[in-house]
């Protein structure tokens, strides 16, 4: 690989590659744990993960090996053979989510487009109709594809590319008599994140959940939780989900999946696997190939093994401690939200971008959500050092 430094590399970039990210003035080289290094050697601590991929943290051997071993099987097959990476992924995710199917993907995006045709075709085999409607959130994100954005509560995000796929409506999240004022005999499903990310780290209510849920009930409507974000133990859970006593109809998971490798995948319940797509109504050439599906086996055995879930449940309150010291002692910070290692500081008479590119100078990776919110999405493997170490950092940046 070519040796580069930052402004070459940046230059380069901006020189060849669609200018669609407003990228930070850093090049990264290798990680180790939960730090990265630039391409001069100077260290960064990541509360960023990859925006909450790298659950595991960097240069995890036992990962590494477990994809350099499929290297040299196999990568690819496509989805007309069977190959025993798929059958152990698939026996996990479904153990894991409780679900009863599993469709893998590339990525977030595609696993929603997988839920939004499952959720159709299943209203379809009952009454044959085609004017179904999907009830989603305000200020939620699923993706960028025509799909995923139609059902992204976010005008900004949607305004250039309409028209888009119709029979989608809006509700506010946290509010119950919004979903139900939406509600018709055509209504085929409800999407949400558990915890909305990229709207400003919004934490579901536990009466709104459940209270969705036992509409989706009384109505035979598919309830469609988007864990992309949330899910793979980033909130104390294995997925947000089982922290509510709620059980979704479909559930969309990518992210922390696949550790970095890029994967998503969407989850079905026995009732919803039954009664929607069949052989023809969709596929994907690389989606579940035996080195995605190697990741995600081997992202279950180590979280299993390193007690990942419990020792986000262990550190969250030293975290969450610590955050809330910040807004006591900081006017910028006018409070906190989140759940688990997910969590955001909601910002006041500065902009988060002066607050992210300030804590870059200082060796610290922390990202937006929403227009005023400090997102921390840090590797699920961090310490009360590691905390404190942010802690230290940030300040100094403010």
């Amino acid at each position: 690989m070519t040796k580069m430094n930052t402004e070459t590399c940046m230059e380069q970039t901006e020189q060849y590659v669609l200018h669609t990210y407003n990228r930070f003035p850093v090049a990264f080289e290798k990680g180790e744990g939960v730090h990265l290094y630039d391409v001069e050697g100077k260290e960064y601590l990541d509360f960023a993960a990859g925006i909450a991929v790298f659950a595991l943290g960097y240069h995890n051997e036992a990962y590494n090996q477990a994809l350099k071993d499929q290297i040299d099987q196999v990568i690819h097959t496509s989805n007309l053979y069977y190959h025993v990476p798929l059958a152990e992924a698939a026996k996990k995710v479904v153990e894991a989510t409780g679900m009863d199917k599993v469709f893998f993907t590339n990525s977030g995006t595609e696993a929603i487009e997988g839920a939004i045709k499952t959720a159709r075709k299943y209203a379809w085999l009952k009454d044959g109709s085609t004017d179904h409607e999907i009830i989603a959130m305000e200020h939620s994100f699923h993706g960028r594809s025509m799909g995923a954005l139609s059902v992204t509560g976010t005008a900004h995000y949607q305004e250039p590319f309409k028209p888009l796929i119709g029979g989608i409506k809006f509700a506010q999240f946290n509010d119950l008599d919004s979903v139900k004022a939406q509600i018709t005999e055509k209504t085929c499903a409800i999407i949400l994140e558990t915890v909305q990310g990229e709207g400003g780290i919004y934490p579901a209510d536990p009466e709104f959940l459940q209270g969705i849920r036992t509409l989706c009930d009384e109505k035979d409507i598919l309830l469609i939780l988007d864990e992309i974000q949330c899910g793979m133990g980033r909130t104390g859970s294995m997925f947000a989900y089982q922290d509510y006593g709620v059980m979704p109809d479909i559930v969309t998971c990518a992210k922390a999946l696949g550790c970095g490798v890029p994967v998503g995948a969407f989850a079905l319940n026995k009732k919803t696997a039954e009664n929607s797509l069949v052989p023809g109504d969709h596929g994907t050439t690389y989606g579940g190939n035996p080195f995605a599906c190697a990741a995600v086996s081997k992202v279950f055995d180590l979280f299993k093994e390193q007690k990942i879930v419990e020792h986000v449940k262990q550190v969250t309150p030293y975290f969450e401690q610590k955050l809330d010291e910040l807004v006591e002692k900081y006017d910028c910070f006018e409070s906190r939200r989140g759940k688990g290692l997910m969590q955001g500081l909601v910002v006041t008479g500065k902009t988060v971008g002066e607050i992210t590119a300030k804590a870059l100078e200082n060796g610290l990776l922390v990202i937006s959500a929403g227009s005023n919110v400090l997102r921390f999405v840090p590797p699920l493997v961090i310490t009360e050092a590691d905390i404190d170490e942010m802690a230290e950092k940030l300040e100094k940046s403010l």
